[in-house]
């Protein structure tokens, strides 16, 4: 059976780890999947919809449902929109902001991400209690 719901991100970046992070504690379901965007799962996955080069600086967050794949601040508030009832009202209200505006926003902050949060040396390793949930 194919994943649904799959979050795609930079696995050495401490901001987008921390969001992970986030996610995870706030999916009761259990029904969002992981995967770093530098590891072979996000290159056969994403390699459809999107082509992933080496070395290639991963500024952008991917999620993937309901066969869709959204980016950037679309991605954030898709993922919102699985979580609680006020993380998807949330989402609902930001949607509002033209798309072109909050991946503006989101772009400012991406490409500055290691210098504001840092960075790992290697992808993050999951816990055993998430384990089920990386790809």
């Amino acid at each position: 059976m194919e994943k649904e719901n799959i979050i795609f991100f930079d696995g050495v970046c401490n901001l987008c780890n921390g969001f992970i992070d986030y996610v995870i504690k706030r999916d009761k379901k259990k029904s969002i999947f992981y995967a770093a965007l530098q590891s072979e799962t996000a290159k056969s996955k994403l390699k459809k919809h999107i082509e992933l080069k080496e070395n290639t600086d991963y500024t952008t967050i991917y999620y993937f449902t309901n066969n869709k794949l959204y980016s950037k601040s679309s991605a954030i508030l898709n993922i919102f929109l699985e979580l609680s009832t006020t993380h998807a009202f949330l989402a609902r209200v930001l949607f509002v902001i033209p798309k072109f505006i909050r991946d503006a926003i989101y772009t400012f902050i991406a490409k500055n991400r290691y210098l504001f949060f840092g960075k790992k040396s290697t992808c993050r390793l999951p816990s055993l209690e998430e384990r089920n949930q990386f790809l």
